[in-house]
């Protein structure tokens, strides 16, 4: 299997939510799913992108394409995360984490907040000299 390309358009990544979601689906179920969906053509088109992409995978049933991801949710989002981390912060996972919490510091719960501190002594531990 091809390691998929990490750049989605945004159409893409909302095909591949609804994918994650489902599981599996045909063409006409994904383009009922989509917000202000495009014709079943288009949506027919971006599903083959996505599987030059190595995306998604089709298996026919009974008249009519099934397609799932090929790639898990949690290693789609760390490939997602890399190349946001390589793209915008020069590859800094602690520019990402500073420029998050500066653009969500109220948004974010007390749990949220007791986790992220668990997450960083967790790292400390992790990351400390031996």
């Amino acid at each position: 299997m091809r390691k998929p390309h990490i750049h989605l358009s945004a159409r893409e990544r909302q095909i591949m939510d609804i994918l994650y979601k489902r599981g599996q689906a045909a063409v006409g179920e994904i383009q009922r799913d989509l917000p202000s969906p495009p014709g079943y053509s288009a949506v027919r088109a971006m599903l083959r992108v996505l599987e030059e992409k190595g995306h998604v995978k089709h298996q026919a049933s009974e008249l009519r394409y099934v397609y799932t991801p090929t790639v898990g949710r949690e290693r789609a989002k760390l490939s997602a995360l890399r190349h946001l981390l390589a793209t915008f912060f020069a590859g800094s996972a602690g520019e990402a984490v500073a420029a998050l919490l500066d653009a969500e510091a109220g948004a974010l719960s007390s749990e949220d907040l007791d986790r992220i501190s668990q997450r960083i002594e967790i790292a400390r531990k992790e990351g400390a000299p031996k």
